[in-house]
């Protein structure tokens, strides 16, 4: 498996535990990788057979915009999940920044791994390398 990225997408959403914070929109950025067989779109030049990074985007930014969650755990969580049911993604990492929440930090947020990565003849799930057979 290959890794298709989308790196700094920037959106707004409501999200805090504080009151004054569900009152009004901050930044939110988010990082994905995703796991991809990208041979068959590398083979055919063909948008159908890749992961399309522009309509994921535009998904992420719907969902987050239209959310009202109290933690970005719970977030990154629901993001994760519509990718992986919605595109068929069968691993990705997300990086979902709060860059606003702590003034004196650069940046805050939470990191996910969601899913199995499939390479080579090996299943890695969590870090951990697992032979196995051949896929059906």
């Amino acid at each position: 498996m290959n890794i298709v990225y989308i790196k700094g997408l920037r959106m707004q959403a409501v999200i805090g535990v504080y009151e004054w914070e569900r009152h009004i929109r901050q930044t939110l950025v988010i990082d994905l990788e995703m796991a991809s067989d990208t041979a068959r779109a590398a083979q055919n030049d063909d948008i159908a057979h890749a992961l399309d990074y522009a309509t994921i985007s535009q998904q992420v930014i719907a969902l987050v915009e239209a959310s009202e969650y109290q933690l970005i755990e719970t977030l990154a969580d629901a993001v994760a999940k519509m990718i992986r049911r919605d595109f068929a993604v069968p691993w990705l990492r997300l990086r979902l920044s709060k860059p606003d929440a702590v003034a004196e930090a650069e940046d805050v947020g939470v990191v996910i791994e969601m899913g199995e990565r499939i390479e080579m003849g090996e299943r890695v799930e969590m870090g951990e390398r697992i032979e196995f057979g051949a896929r059906s």
